[in-house]
């Protein structure tokens, strides 16, 4: 009788046992452990998180951190942290988890574009996916890189198309670039490079006098016959006489990219620069900017006409008086500096 019982006893003790077992897998890998009722949160892990710094960040979603290391630690996952950016929803367990941060990785939306320099775009892209502003110049400027890929420093912007991406956040700088040259040969599809070609210009230089086009002016409308005349003056071997590019010089020279600068000065023509179209002839050696996309196409399909000079209308602000003789054109500036003047702007 004594041994029945305690064979009674020894099985439901078993039996108890097993339930707890049972129940603490389940509580540990199946339960919902998050603690957030919103649609969705995002972890963003870096390449050099560890399960420490990855525990730190979960505090705030999860009822228990504790579960979900002891989870992780079971499933391997505390030595193998992967970085990225990952959603997660409300009511997972952990092992949905711990798969989900293992082999869902998400993309983030990277937009850019109006950067005047390399330097700005790599701030510009840095505050959207993980790598620094330093590593992502670093790999922009990458003299190896840019030859191997008919680049020059100079010119190295005219490879960044502005537009909307989807990347990874982790992405790597050499990630990121090699995704901007894929959509920089995509984008210089057979159309456009036949389009170039019969300018007589290469997709480089067609960027740089779209940056000056662009610069001239945002209005649509007008960027093909802005287009149209730069190229008449590039075909007759006139000097471009941009302003915005003697702007540009004059920031590259003092290096202050900071400064505003609304009014060119005789004096300023006179700088020593090859961003300067004043004194030198052609195109500059890279763009004074990121263009918008329709100040690209613009010069790929530039208006026709035999206009050669433009100074900015008075009466209508964002467009252009345009000239065909030098005569025509003094007196459209006359009419421009005399209301600048009554404007009191003289910088």
């Amino acid at each position: 009788m004594y041994k029945r019982k305690l064979l009674v006893a020894i099985s439901l003790i078993g039996v108890l046992l097993g339930v707890y077992f049972v129940i603490n897998f389940y509580q540990i890998f199946f339960w919902s452990n998050t603690a957030f009722n919103n649609e969705a949160s995002y972890v963003f892990i870096d390449r050099d998180d560890t399960i420490d710094s990855l525990e730190v960040q979960l505090f705030p979603l999860l009822k228990s951190v504790d579960r979900f290391l002891i989870a992780a630690e079971k499933k391997g996952y505390d030595t193998r942290v992967r970085p990225g950016k990952y959603k997660i929803v409300p009511k997972m367990g952990n092992n949905e988890l711990i798969n989900v941060l293992r082999s869902q990785k998400q993309t983030v939306s990277v937009v850019f574009n109006n950067q005047e320099r390399l330097e700005d775009l790599a701030v510009r892209i840095a505050a959207q996916i993980e790598p620094d502003a330093d590593e992502l110049l670093k790999a922009f400027y990458d003299d190896e890189f840019l030859e191997s890929n008919g680049f020059t420093s100079e010119n190295a912007l005219s490879m960044y198309l502005p537009n909307s991406y989807n990347a990874f956040w982790d992405a790597t700088p050499q990630d990121f670039r090699a995704m901007m040259l894929n959509n920089y040969k995509r984008f210089w599809n057979k159309r456009r490079l036949g389009q170039a070609k019969e300018l007589g210009l290469s997709p480089q230089e067609v960027y740089v006098l779209a940056s000056i086009v662009h610069k001239e002016s945002v209005k649509k409308e007008e960027q093909p016959r802005i287009a149209g005349l730069y190229l008449n003056r590039l075909k007759k071997r006139m000097r471009l006489q941009a302003d915005p590019t003697v702007i540009f010089a004059l920031k590259r020279a003092s290096g202050d990219f900071e400064q505003e600068i609304k009014r060119v000065l005789y004096k300023d023509l006179k700088l020593n620069s090859p961003y300067n179209t004043y004194k030198s002839k052609g195109l500059p050696p890279g763009p004074i900017s990121m263009p918008d996309l329709s100040a690209i196409e613009a010069v790929l399909k530039p208006e026709q006409h035999d206009y050669l000079y433009f100074v900015a209308s008075p009466s209508k602000p964002g467009y252009h008086l345009f000239a065909k003789t030098l005569a025509q054109h003094n007196r459209n500036k006359k009419e421009y500096v005399n209301w600048i003047n009554k404007q009191r702007i003289y910088r």
